[in-house]
């Protein structure tokens, strides 16, 4: 798979040391299957549009706005260029402010992974520097940036030549694990977690992304093969190959121009035997 330009592009600074850089996501929903919604008995796509919840007529493009609620049927409009006027440091600077120790972070915070990569090759030994110092002191960089019109806090983690950039879940966004976890015994028996352990041991394996593939996917794309064989050719792939059948013809043009050709110069040789 060919890597995906970059959505994102600025600058990773740290004290003194800038460089420019570009951020892709890491992980991409593309390969799934996807759908689109269909009039049955036509078969044609169902649009949707955003349409006046007073008039029920359809929205133009021009007139759409974002509203911020502050009463009943009460709204703030902001245009784009209300949002765009919003200017933070963080739109094109990825600022290291603060550093952690690796271990310190749980998982639950993490939300997108993106990769992060120096955008110029003059800024490629300060990239490599960042990177390595956090390798070296084995520390997470804590900073900010907007990513979709949101400032989002992030963590940047060096990996391999490059850095993983995880935006993470606000605070009031995780659930208190204690909640969930009351009642539950806090101390298994012994000779039963030593049973299990042998059954742990013996189902080890290496890591595979394999391990989370997606057999609903799989299924979805085998009934999807069965239907496109037991479907007659639609017009546009019965044009397609009308068009291939067509130019795998022998072409006459070619035998006839040199049939001409040929009748020329027989011509021009009888004439020449003839003297004329």
């Amino acid at each position: 798979m060919a890597p995906r330009r970059p959505y994102w592009k600025g600058y990773l600074k740290l004290s003194l040391v800038t460089c420019p850089v570009a951020m892709s996501p890491a992980i991409s929903e593309s390969e799934k299957v996807r759908f689109h919604t269909l009039n049955k008995e036509t078969g044609n796509r169902v649009l949707s549009r955003y349409v006046d919840s007073v008039t029920g007529k359809p929205v133009k493009d021009e007139n759409e706005a974002k509203g911020y609620e502050r009463g009943e049927n009460d709204y703030v409009l902001l245009t784009d260029e209300d949002l765009e006027s919003v200017d933070l440091e963080t739109v094109r600077t990825i600022d290291i402010e603060k550093f952690v120790p690796r271990e310190s972070i749980e998982w639950i915070y993490l939300e997108t992974p993106h990769y992060l990569v120096p955008n110029d090759k003059i800024g490629n030994e300060a990239f490599a520097v960042i990177r390595d110092a956090m390798k070296a002191e084995n520390v997470l960089g804590v900073s900010r940036v907007v990513i979709g019109r949101r400032e989002r806090a992030v963590i940047l983690e060096p990996r391999d030549q490059g850095i993983v950039v995880w935006t993470l879940r606000f605070g009031d966004e995780v659930r208190p694990e204690e909640d969930y976890f009351q009642g539950i015994e806090k101390k298994a028996d012994t000779s039963t977690v030593s049973a299990i352990t042998q059954i742990i041991k013996r189902h080890m394996d290496g890591w595979s992304p394999s391990m989370v593939s997606d057999p609903i996917q799989e299924s979805l794309l085998k009934l999807i093969a069965t239907k496109k064989k037991a479907l007659k050719p639609s017009k546009s792939s019965k044009a397609a190959k009308d068009k291939k059948d067509e130019a795998a013809k022998p072409s006459n043009v070619i035998s006839i121009m040199d049939a001409l050709k040929k009748s020329v110069e027989a011509d021009l040789k009888g004439r020449k035997k003839a003297g004329r």
